[in-house]
């Protein structure tokens, strides 16, 4: 089948709060154990966007959209109860993934990637929870290990990267974790996302 490209002139709107609850609710209901969750798709739209040396309009969507559903190219196991439900989900999914670089190109300290939250012992006590969108975005790292591996490797851009390394990672830093500790690496994602972002508006393509 064809897959749309991601196409960063396009004028698509955000998701307003209502959609991306559709978002979420459409990939829940798919069957596939390998599907997103919403948490997991914003940081692996993040991590595409991230990707050093690689501009993602010039990668074709069938290279990293079936992973959000768990599949693979055309040989996906297309587990949506339609085409037009499954058309629906890849425009939401480029409408946010726009929505994301619009932000960090025009607004970044709006931006605000999606999380979980969780209640402290007491009520006026609130954890942050990373550890699906790091998931998300170590997903995409896989996508291009090698461009990645520079990155991972250098001291600056190491240390940014450290916090998504540590939640997302299967047995990862801080799997055992406090709540706290959790929480002290998730509220870093953001700040080291616009870094990296600087970091690649700054090199472009040759990241």
């Amino acid at each position: 089948m064809q897959y749309p490209h991601y196409n960063p002139a396009s004028d698509n709107r955000p998701l307003a709060d209502e959609e991306l609850d559709d978002l979420d609710e459409l990939l829940a209901a798919l069957p596939h154990e390998g599907a997103m969750n919403i948490e997991a798709l914003d940081g692996y739209l993040a991590g595409l966007l991230l990707t050093p040396g690689r501009a993602l309009a010039d990668v074709p969507g069938q290279d990293w959209l079936p992973v959000i559903w768990g599949g693979d190219g055309d040989a996906d196991p297309a587990p949506f109860v339609s085409g037009k439900q499954r058309k629906k989900v890849m425009m939401l999914v480029l409408r946010h993934l726009h929505s994301i670089a619009t932000a960090w190109a025009e607004r970044p300290q709006a931006w605000e990637p999606i999380f979980s939250f969780a209640d402290g012992d007491d009520e006026d006590t609130e954890y942050a929870d990373a550890e699906d969108w790091a998931a998300g975005f170590l997903m995409a790292v896989e996508l291009a290990p090698e461009a990645w591996a520079p990155w991972f490797d250098s001291g600056e851009t190491a240390e940014l990267l450290a916090p998504v390394a540590a939640l997302g990672s299967e047995g990862g830093a801080l799997a055992d974790a406090s709540p706290a500790e959790r929480d002290e690496a998730s509220r870093k994602v953001p700040d080291a996302m616009l870094a990296l972002w600087a970091a690649r508006q700054k090199f472009g393509d040759k990241a």
